[in-house]
């Protein structure tokens, strides 16, 4: 299989690349941080680069392309762990192009591509855990549509955002709506994460609500998917940038008169993250790959993935903690950012354990299958 990026995704990478290294220093991201964790003057510099137009149909307004692309836009932004959450305009963009009505296209679609709207998936519920079958919140049909009575956690950049997609039960099934931010009866609370990033609590009461779909389920699910494979590559380029300013400090620091860099039982230590790291790059490939898969398929590829990227990115951040000695975990060095976003990364989207458990499970309906 060819691996080799074309001409354009080279320039996109590059691009970003760019942006990432001039314009998202680790000075402004502190000072975002500090100011609550998001910042729409830069969630418009990644929309004036084209990037919330990625994957958004050329008929919308967008550029039309597809998840390799993304995972290469997702993984630049890792590299300065960049706050703001594009992950999430590609899960509006996946579910809205796939399952939305063509007026719903039409009214939202144009608005994410131009950056004029952040639109964030709303599906974390206290007891639900990892599993997206279970949702405690109510759809109600009226004679002008639809309301929603629910509480929704952890929603990326809740208070900030323009509309959120919001899971609920409709006549005992799943189905999914979109509720714009302030409607009647709603209310967030934002508050920052481990991360530096922004959630928030939605609250719903009664409040008015247009049906995406009533296949609620499975448009979920491909949000997940969309989510994972987006989680991975930002994890990819957050582990590349630890190894490497991790590599540099090593070379740096010197004892009996030669860098640390030389002792062999550090190199052993540096040699296993780049190992890590070049696992979880390979998987994160699989899991782009594989979004366009069937259903199946697709959520067994995306569950695989997250496992080995759980696994590396837990051993490149504690790793990199440990070499770089004291300093690793103090608030001015840039490693203790790379860890923390590594740790709150593992636990998106499911933890390990989670996903390891969801691979053994299909592996056993699988092979009941063929027995």
């Amino acid at each position: 299989m060819d691996f080799n990026f074309s001409d354009d995704q080279e320039q996109l990478r590059d691009a970003v690349r760019r942006w990432v290294d001039k314009g998202y220093g680790f000075e402004r991201r502190r000072a975002i941080v500090a100011a609550g964790g998001f910042d729409r003057a830069a969630y418009g510099e990644l929309a004036e680069l084209g990037l919330t137009a990625l994957t958004v149909p050329e008929a919308h307004g967008g550029m039309g392309q597809g998840a390799i692309d993304a995972m290469i836009a997702m993984e630049e932004l890792g590299r300065g762990i960049v706050l703001e959450p594009l992950a999430q305009t590609f899960i509006a963009t996946s579910v809205l192009s796939q399952y939305a009505s063509a007026e719903l296209q039409a009214a939202w679609l144009p608005r994410i591509a131009s950056g004029q709207a952040l639109v964030v998936l709303a599906q974390q519920e206290r007891k639900a855990r990892y599993h997206l079958d279970q949702c405690e919140a109510k759809a109600v049909a009226t004679p002008t549509g639809y309301t929603l009575t629910a509480i929704k956690n952890i929603v990326p950049a809740g208070d900030q955002a323009d509309a959120f997609i919001v899971p609920a039960r409709l006549d005992g099934q799943i189905a999914l709506f979109l509720v714009e931010h302030g409607a009647a009866g709603s209310t967030t609370r934002g508050y920052g994460l481990q991360d530096g990033s922004r959630g928030a609590d939605l609250q719903l009461v009664n409040t008015p609500a247009t049906l995406i779909t009533t296949d609620g389920l499975a448009a979920l699910e491909l949000a997940q998917d969309t989510g994972i494979a987006a989680a991975c590559a930002y994890a990819v380029g957050v582990m590349d940038q630890t190894c490497a300013v991790t590599f540099d400090y090593l070379n740096q620091r010197r004892q009996f008169g030669v860098p640390i860099a030389s002792f062999q039982a550090l190199r052993h230590r540096a040699a296993d993250m780049k190992m890590q790291l070049e696992l979880a790059r390979s998987m994160s490939y699989y899991a782009s790959l594989k979004l366009g898969a069937a259903r199946d398929e697709r959520r067994r590829a995306l569950s695989r993935a997250k496992v080995q990227l759980g696994q590396s990115m837990r051993f490149v951040g504690q790793q990199a903690v440990q070499l770089s000695g004291g300093i690793g975990v103090t608030d001015e060095y840039i490693v203790s950012h790379y860890f923390k976003t590594l740790t709150q990364l593992e636990m998106g989207w499911g933890d390990t354990l989670h996903h390891l458990g969801e691979v053994s499970a299909r592996m056993q309906d699988q092979a009941g299958v063929f027995a």
